[in-house]
């Protein structure tokens, strides 16, 4: 299509009244295409609020409900009021999972973008061969790594320790990929004329690579919260002592070591643990989406 046929049919639609920004009867056969999409993949969520308020005779009813009929929130009151085998307080595993997954993001924000920076922006021996290894990296999935994993932590004397939980979530290759390639669409020009101004690579990076890459870093917020809140296998192979252990291997447990009337209720509370779970997975990605969006399309571009 030549420019001047684009022009004269775009003027054609802006005259008809059709606002592309707005609604018109033309997008209805797009909302009844769409709309159903949305319903199906909101049902799991829907779901999973409504199992955490069902009492113990909807949770076990046949056949089952998807709605809940009578909510009660004793399932909350009861996981909370609940200890574990060794009398621990459920409010210790939650707390050790906030400051965990607190922690785990923070240091990991700092860990890739400093080292995307170099990669992107600073001129090094084996650069090129360390980007390669992080993008070979990419190919393993975490279950691979698991034994070396152990073997090294096992050699640093970290195991039963705090750092078990944080130290494997720092080594982020996704993360340092995505950084990396939205800090090549920063003109090396506005660095060099940072440093001719005097600007030093700390100020370089706080003052001009962070807030150029806030996209790509609420990105990897979530990527690095999702991977820390939702870790049990940390709690499992490297923790002994209960009091180190994380929210989510507790919901591993609720179920599996209840027997008789106690799997009864452990049914309910692993339901409300879950929805406890899911929440702030759920928050943070409806407050950083839209930059999770800019990151990928920048991404794919590059």
């Amino acid at each position: 299509m030549t420019r001047s046929k684009f022009i004269s049919r775009y003027a054609g639609i802006r005259n008809s009244g059709i606002n592309p920004k707005g609604f018109h009867t033309s997008q209805i056969k797009f909302y009844i295409f769409l709309l159903p999409l949305i319903i199906f993949m909101l049902l799991p969520m829907i779901f999973i609020f409504s199992h955490a308020f069902k009492p113990p005779d909807e949770l076990f009813a046949y056949p089952p409900r998807f709605f809940v009929t009578n909510p009660t929130f004793k399932n909350f009151t009861d996981l909370f009021a609940k200890l574990s085998t060794s009398g621990i307080p459920v409010s210790r595993y939650l707390f050790n999972s906030i400051l965990i997954t607190l922690v785990t993001i923070g240091a990991s924000i700092v860990v890739s973008t400093t080292a995307a920076y170099a990669l992107s922006k600073k001129r090094f021996a084996l650069k090129k061969t360390l980007f390669a290894v992080n993008t070979i990296a990419l190919m393993f999935v975490p279950i691979a790594v698991t034994i070396p994993r152990f073997l090294i932590i096992e050699k640093l004397n970290l195991m039963d320790t705090f750092l078990v939980h944080i130290l494997p979530g720092l080594a982020l290759p996704v993360g340092l990929f995505l950084l990396k390639q939205f800090i090549d669409g920063i003109p090396n020009e506005v660095v060099e004329a940072a440093q001719i101004d005097g600007a030093t690579d700390v100020g370089i990076y706080w003052y001009i690579i962070l807030p150029m890459i806030r996209p790509a870093i609420a990105t990897i917020a979530i990527l690095t919260f999702q991977a820390t809140w939702n870790n049990a296998d940390t709690s499992t192979l490297y923790v002994t002592s209960e009091s180190l252990k994380t929210f989510a291997f507790y919901l591993t447990t609720l179920t599996t070591t209840a027997t008789g009337a106690n799997a009864v209720a452990g049914q309910g509370m692993a339901a409300a643990a879950s929805l406890i779970m899911f929440l702030p997975n759920l928050f943070i990605f409806i407050i950083l989406q839209s930059q999770v969006m800019s990151t990928m399309s920048h991404s794919g571009l590059k």
